[in-house]
């Protein structure tokens, strides 16, 4: 192995700065080495790069929070996994020992250290070493690629539609911004177990392409109102559930379209993190609001599962590491329809 290894570092805001770093050492006794293949983009990277929680981080910071590869070497007690077996990553440092960890509810850690790639050193590096424990093989028949998808994208979404929102066949659901990463997966997982799917996007070209994945009806809400249409298809009655990722002026919306009783999920605030809702109509409605963010190495396991199934992430683009930052400027400027994967 070379004794230097390439690493993608934030220097600041909005400097990235391809660099070599000293390789690892071998892995410790509980760890595993892995040389990472793929590096997926989330909207956590955006806002890494823009400079969110800087007062929490030490920089230089080392990117990538979602990413798959191979085992490279194995430490002492590490059963499982051998040289050359792919594998994803849990995206935090969890510490494995509270309460909830001991339940397997790794997104609610007491003690974590931080997320990767945001608070602590990430993986857009070619080695590094990670607890054995937080550590997930891949299937047969998944691709690298795609299994870079699974540790953020498709267990964010398969937490948020199953643990939380209790999505059940049949039932209707509104998908806010369909052509986003998570959001493809929202349309995609929902339609496998015989939801209708209405979806929301911002041009008619992500329209057409809603539209192939399955979704039932798609809403450009760039030149119509998303409430009125949402309520007039389900004649009045409103949607089960709204998976919502935006937050902002569109969030009020999303309770508009909830029929009595229905269940609203978020887990981003791509639009704004701050709303003013009437609290009289949360009450009167019943509407069940529910907050997701992350997911369980269970839901990182069903990810995969799906995957080797046959239901596979939506690719927008691949790229190279020295092209990152054009991913995300991509996913930015919102000209994203899926994930954007970078390959070492």
């Amino acid at each position: 192995m070379t004794a230097t290894i390439r690493a993608l570092q934030l220097l600041g805001d909005r400097k990235l700065e391809l660099v070599e770093l000293p390789a690892p050492l071998p892995p410790a006794a509980g760890e595993v080495q892995i040389a990472v293949k793929a590096v997926a983009l989330n909207h956590i990277d955006v806002w890494g790069f823009r400079g969110m929680a800087f007062a929490k981080r030490k920089m230089p910071l080392v990117v990538g929070a979602e990413a798959a590869g191979e085992i490279a070497a194995v430490g002492a007690g590490v059963t499982g996994f051998k040289p050359g077996d792919p594998v994803v990553m849990y995206g935090a440092l969890t510490c494995g020992t509270c309460k909830a960890c001991q339940e397997g509810r790794d997104n609610l850690c007491e003690n974590v250290a931080g997320i990767m790639g945001f608070h602590v050193d990430g993986f857009a590096r070619d080695r590094l070493n990670m607890p054995a424990r937080l550590v997930i093989p891949v299937p047969k028949g998944v691709s690298i690629r795609d299994a870079a998808c699974a540790p953020i994208a498709f267990s964010t979404v398969e937490h948020m539609l199953f643990d939380n929102a209790k999505l059940q066949p049949g039932e209707t659901i509104l998908v806010q911004a369909g052509g986003s990463g998570i959001g493809t997966v929202a349309i995609k997982m929902a339609k496998a177990i015989g939801c209708t799917v209405i979806t929301t996007v911002g041009d008619d070209e992500k329209a057409k392409k809603a539209k192939a994945l399955g979704a039932d009806h798609v809403i450009n809400y760039r030149t119509e109102r998303f409430e009125t249409i949402t309520r007039k298809l389900t004649n009045k009655k409103g949607v089960d559930v709204v998976f919502e990722h935006v937050g902002g002026e569109g969030f009020n919306g999303s309770l508009l379209v909830l029929k009595r009783g229905g269940r609203l999920v978020t887990c981003g605030s791509t639009a704004g993190p701050t709303i003013t809702f009437n609290l009289m109509q949360l009450f009167q409605q019943q509407y069940k609001i529910l907050g997701s963010f992350g997911a369980s190495m269970r839901n990182i396991r069903d990810s995969l599962a799906k995957m080797a199934g046959g239901l596979t992430p939506v690719i927008d683009t691949e790229i190279g590491l020295a092209d990152i930052e054009r991913g995300i400027a991509r996913l930015e400027g919102r000209q994203v329809f899926g994930k954007i994967v970078v390959n070492f």
